[in-house]
């Protein structure tokens, strides 16, 4: 029963970009630049870029595999999200569904601003 979190890993070999490089520079910096903005889907708080999980090394393999074949790294971006949703990505759009994530914090900054007006006045002598 201990082992059997050994079994839940896979014994495949990692997808050949997955740790590989492409030999183009450009095509490289472009595929890296897109993988720091996708969230690695089994870690949750890394960029697929720095990942360590299969996972995040199936989708590193497959942004290669797309960027060398001349594909735009905005259209990759677009079908991941289209695929696992808005919250694979570090950069969600703005919309009917994550406009509190974006308004929050500058309601929370003026709520305390508010909350901390008295304290900022000249006291009144009496």
């Amino acid at each position: 029963m201990c082992a059997w979190p050994l079994l839940a890993d896979s014994l495949m070999p990692a997808a050949r970009y997955a740790n590989e490089q492409l030999p183009d520079p450009k095509q490289e910096a472009e595929a890296r630049a897109l993988m720091f903005t996708l969230r690695c889907l089994v870690c949750q708080g890394q960029s697929i870029a720095d990942s360590d999980a299969e996972m995040a090394g199936d989708m590193r393999s497959l942004v290669r595999t797309r960027i060398a074949a001349g594909e735009r790294p905005e259209a990759i971006r677009k079908w991941l999200i289209e695929r696992y949703g808005d919250w694979v990505s570090f950069k969600p759009p703005v919309d009917r569904m994550t406009w509190p994530l974006w308004a929050l914090p500058i309601i929370f900054l003026l709520f305390g601003l508010w909350l901390m007006r008295g304290r900022f006045k000249p006291r009144s002598k009496r």
